[in-house]
């Protein structure tokens, strides 16, 4: 699910001491591995959705509840997805990845076992402490591994249709292993999985380091989680304990006070964790809140479809998941479609597309009620399915669009942070105003007050179609040409818009 902060880094040259490039048939079994870690990781980004109503049942959990089992895994990944990257990079990046592999299993295998809401949270957080270590770090050992630009860009494409796979079949593979195994199966399947990966990266995986790792930036990392998480603690928690009380009044201003300490104190360090400089550019601009509008937008979808089809249709887990084939099924197809497009054309055209299926799909399910035909479901979720399938290649690819070739590394991370960013605020805004909004039991007030939360999704989409037609301009390409002269570098040679190498398209 994300990009290192290091992979500009990772795709230096490697030292002099450096071992030998191992070979061909090594290289693919390294590529596997790494798949491997990043399809269990992504698998958890939408897999645990479906078994949100079974854990409420079985936990006594409340909707803020069920929230933070999804938010407790995104925030601790946007908040350590940058860290590791320069950790890795430092220490050396198999030692990081095995670590991650295996706080991973723990993390699963604990969840998996949690007697309260409140320790399955905790131990998401765990999980996704994990998680953080495995898809930056991963991308640095495939960068670092094939060394050849038109191998590696083809293995970056493998690497980002593993993406695609695992967010598609989340909600279907999450619905069979409930329905036959309980909701504790969902976190038990990566433990196998997980050690399998770890074994075989002790044994295959050669150890590297970058030539010069970037420096560490703690305070902007401190900032970065007090912002992220208070934020979010703010919003979730604020119709319970009454928006006007202390804790979220404190809670607020905390996370205002971060929002304000970080660009004030990134522009005071040499390496910083996130070069304001980069805001100058709107290609990058775009890109960032294109990717906060987008996974917003999948937060929301996930957890609003999810109660929706089991607790107000009666479906059961395994019927929810095959309900979202449609979704996952244009997913798949416009995915590659799109890294194409933005290969051959630039950006625009997949951009344009993602906001309108987002937004027809929204403003579609504005109308859901209890008893809504399936034709109006399977046309929402085809809709939807193709707009976030298209949005994924040219995020990353607006990003770096224009940037030094050094920083395209730490631009891509910042485009998978607000990834995870994004998919945090919607569960906790939608869900916060949809849950505020029924009235009396679930099962009879949530589909007319899940139309709230479908008229957000519908503005997200228009915000990443508008985002799209003008961060593709000429004046948006300037603008991120003079960036690159101001960092210092030569932007990479490659047209308005148009990527040098295949996307990576990842959540």
């Amino acid at each position: 699910m994300s990009a290192p902060a290091s992979a500009a880094s990772a795709a230096a040259p490697a030292p002099a001491s450096a071992a030998p490039a191992p070979g061909r048939r090594r290289r693919l079994l390294i590529l596997a591995i790494c798949c491997l870690s990043l399809f269990i990781v992504g698998l958890d980004n939408t897999v645990v959705n479906i078994a949100l109503p079974e854990i409420q049942k079985d936990l006594g959990a409340q909707a803020s509840g069920l929230q933070w089992v999804i938010d407790a895994y995104t925030l601790v990944l946007a908040s350590l997805l940058m860290l590791f990257g320069s950790v890795a990079d430092r220490f050396g990046r198999r030692r990081v990845f095995q670590t991650g592999l295996l706080l991973f299993v723990l993390g699963s295998l604990l969840c998996s076992m949690a007697p309260s809401l409140e320790w399955l949270v905790v131990f998401r957080a765990v999980q996704a402490v994990g998680g953080s270590m495995l898809n930056p770090v991963a991308m640095s050992i495939i960068t670092n591994t094939f060394t050849e630009p038109r191998e590696r860009a083809q293995a970056i494409g493998v690497w980002g249709g593993v993406v695609g796979i695992s967010m598609a079949l989340g909600p279907l593979l999450g619905g069979f292993l409930v329905d036959g195994a309980g909701w504790p199966s969902i976190f038990l399947i990566n433990v196998p999985v997980g050690l399998a990966a770890c074994l075989l990266t002790a044994r295959y995986v050669p150890e590297s380091r970058a030539p010069r790792a970037r420096r560490l930036d703690p305070v902007g990392q401190l900032l970065m989680i007090v912002l992220l998480g208070c934020g979010t603690a703010a919003i979730i928690e604020g119709p319970e304990h009454g928006w006007t009380s202390p804790l979220i009044i404190g809670l607020a201003a905390a996370a205002l006070a971060a929002l304000v300490a970080f660009p004030l104190w990134e522009r005071r360090v040499a390496e910083p964790l996130v070069d304001p400089r980069f805001f100058r550019s709107a290609p990058f601009t775009g890109a960032t809140v294109t990717a906060v509008c987008a996974f917003a937008a999948l937060g929301g979808f996930l957890f609003l479809n999810t109660i929706y089809l089991q607790d107000v249709r009666r479906y059961s887990p395994v019927e929810a998941g095959l309900w979202t084939l449609p979704m996952a099924g244009m997913m798949l197809v416009c995915a590659p479609v799109s890294g194409r497009i933005v290969g051959s054309r630039g950006p625009r055209g997949p951009l344009v597309a993602a906001g309108l299926g987002l937004a027809a799909s929204g403003l579609l399910l504005t109308r859901l009620a209890a008893d809504s035909p399936a034709a109006l479901l399977l046309v929402a979720y085809a809709l939807f399915g193709l707009g976030f399938g298209m949005v994924n290649a040219p995020i990353t690819n607006a990003a770096v669009s224009g940037m030094p070739r050094a920083q395209a590394g730490v631009a891509a991370a910042v485009a998978s942070t607000s990834r995870q960013v994004g998919q945090s605020l919607g569960v906790a805004v939608i869900g916060t105003v949809v849950t505020s909004a029924v009235i009396g039991p679930v099962l009879t007030g949530f589909a007319p007050a899940s139309h709230a939360g479908w008229w957000i999704v519908t503005g997200l989409g228009a915000a990443i179609l508008v985002l799209g037609l003008v961060t593709t301009t000429a004046w948006a390409t300037g603008t991120a040409a003079r960036v690159a002269a101001r960092l210092g570098g030569e932007p990479p040679a490659v047209r308005p818009g148009v990527r040098e190498a295949p996307p990576e398209r990842l959540p």
